[in-house]
């Protein structure tokens, strides 16, 4: 049995918690010392997560410090937002714990992947990985069944944190091409915004496996250029989370681009899910770091177009669908 740390009880993080806390001792740490508070009293999360209780091995923090005292691993799980002020807090902390996040998204400002942040901020010396792939929550927490990747900057370690997480409903691969799994969480949100558009303005099942389709293909350009494996997009990190994210209903973006397609706001939109969608942030970046790299990325563009330029999502798929006529694939066959 280890202590695990889990920072950021959202939906995510308070689900990975009580599943590790099946095995493992776990502190769900949150900021909000109001939100910490009501878990303690109700012994579940029902502010993101319902009325899903938590055992005796699961403690709930508002002090990072305690949080992590006693910890052989820390889940980072706050939204990509506050990674790197997690990672500065821990370092004020003189913390030199292994490190894994499960958020996907990309640093609004400054278009950077969590490794790239990781590596800023801890250096290449202290071990830290990403666990991504097709999961719900309200699956995970059902204990049904899921399987996700882990990449870490050490094989061994990688090898080590996935023993730890891995386990009953949930199984986890493991690999080190950490820019690969850091892509596909990121882009893969972007793609089930675009996919939700495509649904709620009726254009069925055909453009649906369309839009994932060439998703991939934008995606694994995308990962390619900042070298990650181009197998890495076949596998649970890549083509998994992406058809997951873009069918599923519990999908918060995909459900971002059923409302954009409906004709309501995205303030509105946003105010009314609850919880963070980090493909809305994720866009703007994504096209940011495209336009850097020279890699071409027509959806995202225009997902883009529709959240931050206020483009009609009935104009954004036709012109996608008026692009020029194009041979399917490259010299790399994305």
């Amino acid at each position: 049995m280890a202590k695990i740390a889990v920072l950021g009880a959202g939906a995510w993080g308070t689900a990975l918690a009580i599943h590790l806390s099946h095995r493992h001792q776990v502190s769900l740490w949150a900021r909000n010392a109001g939100h910490v508070s009501g878990m303690r009293k109700a012994r579940a999360n029902p502010l993101y997560l319902g009325d899903f209780k938590f055992n005796d091995q699961l403690q709930i923090e508002d002090d990072l410090q305690t949080a992590i005292d006693g910890a052989d691993l820390i889940l980072s799980v706050v939204p990509t937002a506050g990674f790197r002020p997690i990672l500065q807090a821990l370092k004020k902390l003189h913390c030199k714990l292994p490190i894994i996040w499960a958020h996907k998204g990309l640093e609004p400002q400054t278009a950077k992947l969590p490794y790239e942040v990781a590596l800023e901020e801890l250096g290449n010396d202290q071990k830290w990985g990403a666990l991504s792939g097709p999961s719900f929550a309200a699956e995970l927490v059902r204990n049904l069944p899921t399987a996700v990747t882990l990449a870490a900057n050490d094989e061994a370690f990688s090898n080590e944190a996935a023993l730890l997480i891995h386990g009953a409903n949930l199984r986890v691969y493991h690999c080190t091409d950490v820019v690969g799994v850091s892509v596909g969480g990121a882009v893969k949100n972007v793609m089930a915004i675009a996919a939700g558009i495509s649904d709620g303005m009726g254009f069925g099942n055909n453009a649906r496996a369309a839009m994932i389709t060439r998703g991939l293909a934008e995606m694994t350009r995308f990962g390619m250029a900042l070298g990650a494996s181009p197998e890495t997009f076949m596998g649970l990190a890549g083509s998994g989370d992406l058809i997951l994210t873009c069918t599923g209903q519990y999908s918060r973006n995909r459900e971002v681009g059923l409302q954009l397609a409906s004709g309501k706001s995205l303030e509105d939109i946003l105010h009314g899910l609850g919880h963070v969608a980090e493909g809305v942030n994720t866009t703007a970046e994504v096209i940011r770091r495209a336009a850097k790299l020279k890699v071409d990325m027509p959806i995202t563009y225009q997902v883009n177009q529709v959240i931050s330029a206020g483009k009609s999502a009935k104009e954004a798929v036709m012109d996608l669908l008026g692009r020029d006529q194009k041979a399917e694939g490259n010299k790399a066959g994305y």
